[in-house]
């Protein structure tokens, strides 16, 4: 296997495991979740969702950038002659990564605190708020995907 190979693979696995799994939450987990089960499992299921996604979400954050730097230098010899699509990319990149850090920072505690004192309807504004952060973030994310496999000439 090449270098580029390899830093192209790592890349899309990436973003396959960061934006796969927010469409998957999204999509199959949440209207599942709503149907089988109550409020308090709900949010008690969400705690322990987040704590593992999280994980392979900051993998994620960390290879991207990594394996992108890499593919840059590789395929346009740096950022300097890179297309504009790839410097769109970068900026989506950023701001997928503050979204995330909001949620992980800022709202993910705040749901921990309001499920261990089992505070329910705290519990369920901070997850609207949370379902919403990660909504933007999966709009982002595959707007991103996209423009990644349509390498636009603009």
């Amino acid at each position: 296997m090449t270098a580029f190979a390899l830093a192209y693979s790592l890349h899309v696995l990436a973003a396959l495991i960061w934006v796969g799994g927010m469409f998957f939450a999204w999509m199959i987990l949440r209207p599942a979740a709503i149907k089988a089960l109550e409020g308090p499992a709900r949010l008690k299921l969400w705690v322990e969702v987040f704590q593992r996604f999280f994980v392979w979400v900051w993998i994620a954050v960390a290879v991207l950038p990594i394996s992108g730097v890499g593919l840059l230098q590789m395929r346009f010899n740096g950022f300097e002659t890179a297309p504009r699509y790839v410097q769109i990319m970068m900026g989506l990149y950023i701001v997928m990564v503050a979204l995330f850090i909001r949620i992980q920072s800022l709202q993910l505690p705040e749901l921990r605190k309001a499920v261990e004192a089992q505070e329910w309807a705290a519990g369920a504004a901070v997850m609207g708020r949370i379902r919403r952060l990660v909504g933007c973030n999966l709009i982002v994310g595959l707007a991103l995907v996209a423009i990644a496999a349509a390498r636009p000439t603009f």
